[in-house]
C-alpha cells in the first residue's frame, strides 16, 4: 500500500505541491489528472525519491522514503515523460545496467531482463542502439527498465506516448497485468487511456488534491436529461419534484427543448424519472427523452475545470 501524507515541494515562493494525501491500495491502477503545471511531475518525482519533499512523508508496504530511500526504490518502477535511456547504448546492454542499479544479480537479474524483453516484445531490437529506434520502441524500452525487479509501485509518465494503436493496446493490456500484483500510478493527457484503464482518478490544481474519487462513480451522473416540447416557462413544476435542486434549458431544435436536471445527491434517479414523466404527460406535454446524463470522462474534466476557473475569476 502506498500512503502519502501531507506532501508539499516549492520552488522559491511558487508552491508547486501543497498538503498532497493520499492511500492507494496493490491492484489499483490510479489516473493522476491535471493542466500543465498542476504538480502532477512535481508528485511523481517526490514519488519516486528524485526530489525531496519540503514537508509530508511517502510510505510504500510500511517502508518510508526518507529513512530508507534504498529499500524503497527497489520496489519501485518508474517511467518519466523523457525517457531515461542512453541513446548510445544498445537495448540489451541498457537494460542490463538499468537492472544492476536495481541491485539485480545472476539468475534474478537474467530471469527479470527476459521478463521485461518479453513483456514489452523487445526481442528482434535487443542488439540494436537506442539512437536508432522510433519513438514507439524507445517508449517501450523506458517501459522494460520500469517493469525490472517487479516493482510493487509503479508510476508511468505518458505511457503511450507515441505507440500505434496496436502497441497502445498492447501497453494497456501490460499495465493491467502488472496491476494485479503493484500499485500503478498513471499520468495522461488522453482521457481514453484512463477510461480504459483507470479504477479511481485523482485531480491536481495548483498543486492541491481537488478530487479523488472511483471512475464509476465519477461517471454515474446526478443529473437527468430531458427532452420535451415545452418551453421553460410551462416547466415550473419541475424544480418542486423531490430530489431536484435545479433544471437548466441546453438546447432548443424547433419544438424539441433538451433540458439538464440538476438532483440532490439523495435522490434516486429512478422515481424522480418517474414522477417527472407522470406529471409531463399529465400536463399534456411530449416527451422524446428521458435518463441518466452520460458523460464521458473529458467532459467532466472540462467541467470541472471550468469550476475551477470560474472560482478563480
Amino acid at each position: 500500500m502506498l500512503t502519502v501524507r501531507d506532501l508539499s515541494r516549492r520552488y522559491g515562493s511558487f508552491t508547486a505541491v501543497n498538503n498532497a494525501s493520499l492511500n492507494i491500495e496493490p491492484g489499483q491502477i490510479v489516473g493522476l489528472l491535471g493542466h500543465n503545471g498542476a504538480g502532477k511531475t512535481t508528485i511523481m518525482k517526490m514519488l519516486s525519491g528524485y526530489l525531496e519533499p519540503d514537508a509530508g512523508e511517502v510510505t510504500l508496504d510500511g517502508i518510508n522514503l526518507a529513512n530508507n530511500p534504498k529499500a524503497f526504490q527497489a520496489k519501485l518502477g518508474y517511467l518519466p515523460e523523457s525517457l531515461p535511456v542512453y541513446p548510445d547504448m544498445l537495448v540489451a546492454d541498457y537494460l542490463d545496467f538499468a537492472a544492476s542499479l536495481k541491485g539485480l544479480q545472476g539468475r534474478q537479474k537474467n530471469q527479470q531482463i527476459k521478463q521485461a524483453i518479453s513483456a514489452t516484445a523487445l526481442e528482434t531490437r535487443l542488439l540494436s542502439s537506442i539512437s536508432s529506434l522510433s519513438r514507439g520502441y524507445k517508449q517501450r524500452v523506458g517501459v522494460a527498465q520500469a517493469l525490472l525487479g517487479e516493482p510493487r509501485l509503479l508510476i508511468l509518465d505518458e505511457p503511450t506516448n507515441g505507440l500505434d494503436p496496436q502497441q497502445t493496446q498492447q501497453m494497456r493490456h501490460l499495465i493491467k497485468e502488472v496491476a494485479k500484483r503493484a500499485t500503478v500510478i498513471l499520468s495522461t493527457h488522453i482521457m481514453q487511456e484512463v477510461e480504459a484503464l483507470c479504477d479511481r482518478v485523482i485531480l491536481l490544481s495548483k498543486g492541491e488534491v481537488q478530487l479523488d474519487k472511483p471512475l464509476s462513480e465519477l461517471k454515474n451522473s446526478s443529473q437527468v436529461v430531458v427532452c420535451c416540447d415545452a418551453a421553460p416557462a410551462q416547466l415550473g413544476f419541475i424544480s418542486r419534484l423531490n430530489g431536484v435542486q435545479r433544471f437548466n434549458l441546453v438546447t432548443r431544435e424547433g419544438e424539441h427543448y433538451k433540458y439538464h436536471l440538476d438532483l440532490t445527491p439523495e435522490a434516486e434517479q429512478s422515481l424522480v424519472c418517474a414522477e417527472l414523466v407522470q406529471k409531463l404527460i399529465h400536463c399534456g406535454i411530449r416527451v422524446f427523452e428521458v435518463g441518466q446524463l452520460n458523460r464521458d470522462l473529458e467532459t467532466l474534466f472540462s467541467e470541472y475545470s471550468h469550476k475551477e476557473s470560474s472560482h478563480a475569476a
